[in-house]
């Protein structure tokens, strides 16, 4: 007997499960449902084509404009059980034209037909490359109506509206912590699963996002694309450019809650509060001292394997950290290009201008635990707490004299090489210390600082 079959709708094969009913299914179910419903879809699709090609050729000989095709796609809205057309569980897309579908396809085939005529970068969407030419053209059409920053995509833009209404929709379930935007939420849950997708591949470093790789990277390739348009100096990220920025314009948009102290870039702030909290977050494994910064430790760290990677191309000193060296480098230049807007004496990195501007104002943020001394600075801190425990953690190589700071250990290290950096430019005497040259230099101004006043 022969079995006759009628004509096959694409609900005829389709399963739409509710949201109840989803909840319920395990994973490897889930992904069983989309593969079946996505290869039906694709092969419904492939017989319309074809019998869209076949009513075709019937209209051009019978003149009918009758198609006797049972395979439909909806073009509607609304598909007639009152589902919408496009809520198909299939990778959460029901492609109602075919273009939507080819999009999609894409994703899998690795397709990217857009290409930027500038830089041949490749895309799977016109749109993408649409934004990504506003790279270029440094175009930004999405502009905030509070504060008019502009940006070149619309997300940029919802995700910087938040920073104005306050909103963080996204909650980390371990700590609670909020975020406004889920990309910055997915970035944090990686810190408490320990996740790090993101390897270099040249010395195989792992990193909890894409961006921190790419700036990785250009320690390797020595790129530094973000340009600074008042001095020209180039760094490897657009936030250190803004940060960078703010020493020119002196902007400092940080503010302490406790101390009222403002600060170029948010990290500083970080950093600076835990002063007040007392926290250490990062400890040293070998020696458990602990550290309000993880520069800190890593410079730290150094003191026990003796590594100094970073030589000096003039005298071949080597240093532990590139900071270092660069502060270095300025006794060869003589350049002093940080200046007290109060006094006029001129240092070679900020900090030391950061340190000496406290003179004027007495401020000494700095306590001690033990006897409530306060310091302008960290190290003098430190150094004076070093009093009461009577630690002495730098210990000269050579003759295993130990010292409580590490200009101490220094100085002394000159004792044994006979390094004398600190030259007199009157008659190239030299010396071991600033301080001697400092004293031998009143010698010639015939300065008398010490003066004994008479009654």
């Amino acid at each position: 007997m022969a079995v006759s079959w009628g004509s096959v709708t694409y609900e005829d094969v389709t399963v739409i499960f509710t949201q109840e009913e989803w909840v319920l299914l395990n994973p490897s179910e889930k992904k069983l449902y989309r593969d079946v419903m996505w290869e039906n879809f694709r092969n419904f699709l492939s017989i319309e084509k074809v019998q869209k090609h076949s009513t075709k050729e019937q209209h051009n000989l019978h003149g009918s404009k009758k198609s006797n095709t049972a395979v439909k796609v909806s073009e509607d809205k609304e598909s007639q059980n009152g589902r919408k057309s496009q809520d198909c569980e299939v990778y959460s897309k029901l492609f109602t034209y075919s273009i939507h579908l080819e999009k999609h396809e894409r994703i899998y085939s690795g397709e990217k037909p857009y290409e930027c005529k500038q830089c041949s970068k490749t895309f799977r969407r016109s749109s993408y490359l649409r934004e990504h030419e506003r790279i270029h053209s440094g175009e930004k059409p999405y502009e905030c109506k509070l504060c008019s920053k502009t940006f070149k995509r619309s997300r940029n833009l919802r995700t910087h509206e938040r920073i104005h209404s306050g909103e963080k929709p996204y909650e980390c379930k371990l700590c609670s912590q909020t975020f406004s935007c889920s990309g910055t939420l997915r970035t944090h849950e990686r810190i408490h699963s320990g996740e790090k997708p993101y390897e270099c591949k040249q010395c195989s470093k792992t990193f909890i996002c894409s961006s921190h790789l790419r700036i990785h990277e250009r320690t390797h390739s020595g790129e530094k694309p973000y340009e600074c348009k008042q001095c020209s100096k180039t760094f490897i990220c657009s936030s250190h450019l803004r940060t960078h920025e703010r020493t020119h314009s002196g902007e400092k948009p940080y503010e302490c809650k406790l101390c009222s102290k403002t600060f170029s870039c948010s990290g500083r702030l970080q950093t600076h509060e835990r002063v007040h909290s007392g926290e250490n977050p990062y400890e040293c494994r070998k020696c458990s001292k602990a550290f309000r910064d993880s520069k800190s430790l890593q410079l730290h760290e150094r003191s026990h394997s003796g590594k100094k990677p970073y030589g000096c191309k003039l005298c071949s000193k080597t240093f532990s950290y590139p900071s270092r060296l660069q502060i270095h480098e300025i006794i060869h230049s003589g350049n002093k290009p940080y200046e007290c807007k109060q006094c006029s004496k001129a240092f070679s990195q900020p900090g030391q201008l950061y340190r000496h501007e406290r003179i004027h104002t007495g401020e000494k943020p700095y306590e001690c635990k033990q006897c409530s001394k306060t310091f302008i600075s960290s190290s003098q801190l430190g150094r004076h707490e070093r009093i009461h425990s009577r630690e002495n953690p730098f210990v000269c190589k050579q003759c295993s004299k130990v010292f409580s700071c590490s200009t101490s250990l220094r100085l002394h290290e000159r004792t044994h090489s006979g390094e004398k950096p600190y030259a007199c430019k009157q008659c190239s005497k030299a010396f071991s210390q600033a301080g001697r040259l400092r004293r031998h230099e009143r010698i010639h101004s015939r300065e008398k600082p010490c003066e004994c006043k008479k009654m």
